[in-house]
């Protein structure tokens, strides 16, 4: 059975897809002021704002009535008949960002049977950063019984020769296009075409080429590793509580059912990390709730850092208008993100606070102007070390990177039954 595959995709008609599509639960999670402007532009209209639960509002205490609420959503989209279905596709998608660049993809589905983002996997599909478990129950009740999905998951491959997603390209006069429109909030422009029968074979045929164990070896330079095809890009939370929920649900099936069950499979767009506007942005974190100057100076102390210049990891901090950098020289993690992410985890058990995990340096900034507010910026990993980095030394240190800033975040927009 193949990895990734075509899937009945659904998509509405006749509605404003400007504002039927929105970004990803996970992003501006400390700027409310967006998904509030975010509910001004959608207002009475069919979104996929009201069937996703913005990370934003957990915090809110009415999370029960809102999962609901999100369930009575999707059953009423599905009753109305406002949906599409597109039997057995693989949607190709091109996104303009709002830097002028376009990103390619492909809207298919994923066997989560393939997939095991714990600690040291060696499975076809894999996660690249560390997973937090602690994120996964309360996504996990959103799933639980929800009837659709509608992705924000990217899946990368490392396909050098370009023959999965490239060629697509020079076929779109002979594709469906299926939508084209705006995103809102300037985040850019959207195509997507239905791809024709002869096309999907030949991207099932490349990818099956990926899974080659002697040109994997050969690629990579190691042995006796297992042989990764796809790895997590963005969405590794939201893949791995589909994962969590699509564990339960089997339990209960016979063998068959368990082959065709659509919760076995999750929606996601595939992109080759070999994408010349794909570009790896750094995570920064923001410290609320504590005291600036107590915190730097036990980092400080932590590693026996210098605010000189010394040839170590640079972490750059920033409180109240006051901006440095400190250097670090003895840490056991090779990138700076994961040295500060271990102090970070340490100071946060024994002191308390709250983290928040941040795209821009400009956006850190103004955070940290607060009172009792911290930032730290770090710079971003290089896109190439991903699968050599994740093969030889399993997953990065959580929120290591992002594939571009908020606004180039996957929008919710295709949508797929799992139940």
């Amino acid at each position: 059975m193949a990895i990734f595959k075509p899937a009945d995709i659904l998509i509405p008609q006749n509605v404003d897809f400007t504002k039927w599509s929105v970004v990803a639960c996970d992003q501006y999670t400390s700027e409310r002021e967006y998904w509030e402007d975010v509910k001004n532009i959608v207002q009475d209209n069919p979104s996929t704002l009201n069937i996703i639960f913005p990370e934003v509002y957990l915090e809110d205490g009415n999370g029960e009535e809102r999962i609901k609420k999100i369930n009575a959503e999707m059953t009423k989209y599905l009753e109305t008949g406002i949906f599409k279905e597109y039997k057995d596709a693989f949607i190709y998608v091109k996104r303009t960002q709002p830097n002028g660049k376009t990103r390619h993809g492909i809207v298919g589905m994923l066997d989560l049977e393939e997939y095991d983002f714990s600690k040291g996997s060696q499975s076809k599909v894999r996660a690249t950063e560390g997973t937090i478990i602690e994120r996964i129950p309360p996504r996990q009740r959103i799933r639980k019984n929800a009837p659709l999905e509608s992705p924000h998951i990217l899946i990368l491959i490392d396909d050098r020769e370009r023959l999965v997603v490239e060629p697509l390209e020079e076929k779109t006069d002979s594709f469906e296009k299926v939508y084209d429109f705006d995103l809102m909030k300037n985040a850019g422009h959207i195509v997507g075409y239905n791809v024709d029968s002869k096309s999907k074979r030949e991207i099932l045929d490349a990818i099956e080429r990926l899974g080659d164990k002697d040109a994997f070896e050969a690629k990579y330079g190691v042995h006796d590793k297992g042989v990764l095809m796809f790895a997590a890009g963005d969405g590794n939370h939201s893949l791995a509580t589909a994962k969590t929920c699509w564990e339960e649900v089997k339990k209960g099936l016979t063998k068959e059912e368990i082959n065709t069950h659509p919760a076995r499979f999750a929606l996601v767009e595939l992109m080759n990390i070999h994408d010349e506007t794909l570009e790896f942005e750094p995570i920064q974190r923001v410290m609320f709730d504590t005291d600036p100057e107590k915190l730097l100076s036990a980092l400080v102390k932590h590693y026996n850092a210098s605010y000189e210049p010394d040839g170590g990891q640079r972490i750059d901090y920033t409180y109240q208008g006051k901006e440095g950098s400190i250097y670090i020289t003895e840490t056991d993690s090779n990138l700076p993100v994961g040295t500060l992410q271990k102090f970070l985890d340490k100071y946060l058990a024994e002191n308390g606070g709250r983290i928040d995990y941040i795209h821009g340096n400009d956006v850190v900034r103004n955070l940290a102007n607060a009172a009792n507010t911290i930032g730290f910026m770090v710079d971003s990993m290089e896109k190439n070390d991903l699968f050599t980095t994740v093969i030889k030394d399993g997953s990065l240190p959580r929120k290591t990177f992002s594939m571009g800033e908020a606004a180039d975040k996957r929008f919710y927009l295709e949508c797929k039954r799992i139940r």
